[in-house]
């Protein structure tokens, strides 16, 4: 399973990284996520969630 955030869709991104004398090197930069419990339709799952979207309230938090 890849992951990625079930409210945005975000997922890890790619560049490089330089080093000094500027050689690059590939990397990749993977979003803050989170695995937390949320409601889906009615019932609570387990689903990774980017902190963008938990902290802006876009989905809800089972209890």
């Amino acid at each position: 399973m890849a992951k990625v955030c079930i409210s945005c869709g975000k997922g890890p991104s790619f560049g490089q990284s330089r080093s000094h004398s500027m050689v690059a090197t590939k990397r990749r930069f993977d979003p803050n996520l989170q695995k937390i419990r949320v409601l889906v339709g009615n019932t609570p799952r387990r689903e990774y969630v980017c902190t963008r979207c938990i902290k802006a309230g876009k989905v809800v938090k089972a209890v």
